[in-house]
């Protein structure tokens, strides 16, 4: 299989036209440095919108007791350049994409941004290639199984206000939060500890930074209420 089977394969899409793919993993950096190529700039713009799109649709269907304010923030923990990038690691997307030497050797295969750009430029040509079906069956595999988790993080949104609230109310500092993380790139656990005038008030874990930063801020609400 050559380099695109193998990406194709773990899309779960076969593409009529192998070229729409091959531009897609083609970055600015590599078109400086070969003229006359067509950047994944144009398709990066088409899957953003498909993308939006599929989350939304999923989202409506998925949680119809969710008002518009939750299906937003729901849509909006999936589709951003983390959780894009944390699926193009999970696909083995960066190892395929096309660089300029400097971009190269500077890492840009890891590169959160450079990641999530290029997975939305994949979708843009998926659904040019197979239509819209085609293009939402891959976003329903690739994310339908975040947004269970994302779900569970929108009880917790406004927690970390909450406790700053809290704790300007009683005359204390700030709260600082202490991030580290456990296990593969492609499935870390992240885990959190609130930090208050050298204390640790609360601590927590979850699938990403802001989801450890939300359990722990619960934690310790929970502490300082009493609850």
């Amino acid at each position: 299989m050559t380099s695109l089977d193998e990406l194709a394969a773990a899309l779960g899409h076969r593409f009529d036209d192998p070229e729409l793919l091959r531009q897609a993993l083609a970055h600015r950096s590599w078109v400086a440095e070969h003229h006359g190529e067509a950047s994944n700039e144009r398709l990066e713009f088409l899957g953003d919108a498909v993308l939006g799109w599929a989350i939304a649709d999923i989202a409506y269907r998925r949680y119809a007791h969710f008002h518009e304010g939750q299906l937003t923030d729901l849509r909006k923990s999936v589709v951003n350049a983390v959780a894009l990038a944390e699926v193009a690691v999970e696909i083995g997307l960066g190892e395929h994409i096309l660089l300029g030497k400097g971009e190269a050797a500077a890492g840009g295969a890891d590169k959160p941004s450079i990641l999530s750009d290029a997975f939305e430029a994949v979708l843009g040509a998926v659904y040019l290639d197979g239509g819209a079906g085609a293009a939402f069956a891959l976003v329903d595999a690739c994310f339908s199984e975040r947004l269970p988790d994302s779900v569970d993080d929108l009880d917790h949104l406004d927690h970390k206000t909450m406790l700053q609230e809290l704790l300007a109310s009683a005359g204390r500092s700030a709260p600082q939060y202490v991030v580290s993380a456990t296990g593969p790139d492609h499935a870390k656990t992240f885990h959190a500890d609130v930090v208050v005038d050298g204390d640790v008030i609360g601590a927590g874990a979850g699938r990403s930074k802001k989801a450890a930063e939300q359990a722990a801020a619960t934690e310790a609400c929970a502490t300082l209420t009493g609850a």
